[in-house]
């Protein structure tokens, strides 16, 4: 089969590039930034590009039987320019598709859809309530991938939560970064809410699942993310006992800190936005039991199994990584006066 994967180039994109090359599909990237993995430059069809470019699109899509669609303007970007890329960019991927005759067309969404829940675990059905303008785009973007449902299309929809592994870096590079020197590690409160992660890899077999099953099993929307999960403390410690130092999870008082994250954001002297520090201590847990009924979904990854994979990846490649001022989840973020934190720590 031939693939088109767009946001090739970021975290997600890169991984699932990678496992569908290794089983002998095809595959196309498409994405704005520069594709810069020197083992599979050679390997696949590179096309840099913005999805908001028709023509662009209409060439990316060209002779593949699936479309997996990655790409987002994620939270730290401009309101406009996410509302732009993840809803126009999604209906012009879509357009092309169903122009084209593509067989399967699979959008990778997000658990920010149902916002800050009052209740879990959460199930596909229950409703949604974008916080900000990227939980309001991915909803209005699956709004589109509905539509092209109804006319006929497959466009199976994954909401997958918080996914970790090779090459992500964004903020789980403070942890990683806080581990390696032999630091503890701050968290909001006291750590005891239940937070589910998801590595990447389990998350490409959700997409591989989708390709493969038949259409009728797969043209849904489903959740994916962890089995196995226990309270973040507990998650985020694994790694610091990994790093063998013998530090540990410091919680912190849950109201003053949101209120110096807040400050020190508008000061532009911390990398952390509101949907993280506002939601770190909250419950954030999804029912993955449609998925595994109806795909046959089988995570082999706990929290602690990804968090600790993602953490060796990271030392194995710390001292060639850029810091960077970046919002993608594959550069590491200016860690700004949280570097001086680091030294109670």
């Amino acid at each position: 089969m031939r693939y088109l994967v767009t946001g090739g180039a970021g975290f997600l994109g890169i991984n699932l590039v990678r496992f569908l090359h290794r089983r002998g599909h095809e595959v196309v990237s498409l994405d704005i930034a520069d594709f810069d993995y020197p083992d599979m430059k050679d390997k696949i069809k590179i096309i840099r590009g913005d999805i908001r470019d028709k023509n662009i699109v209409d060439e990316a899509v060209k002779g593949c039987n699936i479309v997996v669609h990655t790409a987002a303007a994620l939270p730290l970007y401009k309101p406009e320019d996410i509302f732009s890329t993840d809803i126009e960019g999604t209906r012009n991927l879509l357009e092309a598709s169903e122009k084209q005759g593509v067989d399967r067309f699979i959008h990778i969404s997000s658990t920010a859809v149902y916002g800050i829940p009052d209740h879990h675990p959460l199930l596909e059905d229950d409703k949604l309530d974008g916080v900000g303008p990227y939980g309001e785009a991915k909803i209005l973007a699956e709004e589109e991938c509905l539509g092209y449902r109804q006319k006929g299309m497959c466009v199976p929809v994954l909401r997958p939560k918080s996914f970790i592994g090779p090459e992500r870096l964004g903020v789980f590079d403070l942890l990683y970064d806080w581990a390696r020197d032999g630091k503890g590690f701050p968290m909001i409160g006291k750590g005891n809410n239940r937070y589910q992660l998801l590595d990447v890899e389990d998350l490409c077999e959700a997409v591989y699942l989708c390709a493969e099953l038949d259409k009728e099993k797969v043209n849904d929307t489903f959740n994916i993310g962890a089995k196995e999960f226990t309270t973040m403390k507990e998650d985020y410690q694994a790694v610091l006992d990994y790093a063998g130092f013998g530090k540990k999870i410091v919680g912190l008082p849950e109201k003053p800190i949101i209120y110096t994250l807040k400050f020190l954001e508008l000061l532009k002297l911390s990398p952390l936005y509101k949907w993280v520090y506002e939601t770190a201590s909250k419950d954030s847990f999804v029912s993955i039991g449609k998925a595994e009924k109806v795909l046959g979904y089988k995570p082999k990854y706990s929290n602690k199994d990804a968090l600790i994979r993602n953490y060796k990846w990271y030392l194995e490649n710390a001292d060639k990584i850029q810091e960077s001022s970046g919002i993608s989840h594959r550069v590491r973020w200016k860690q700004g006066i949280l570097r001086l934190a680091k030294i109670f720590f």
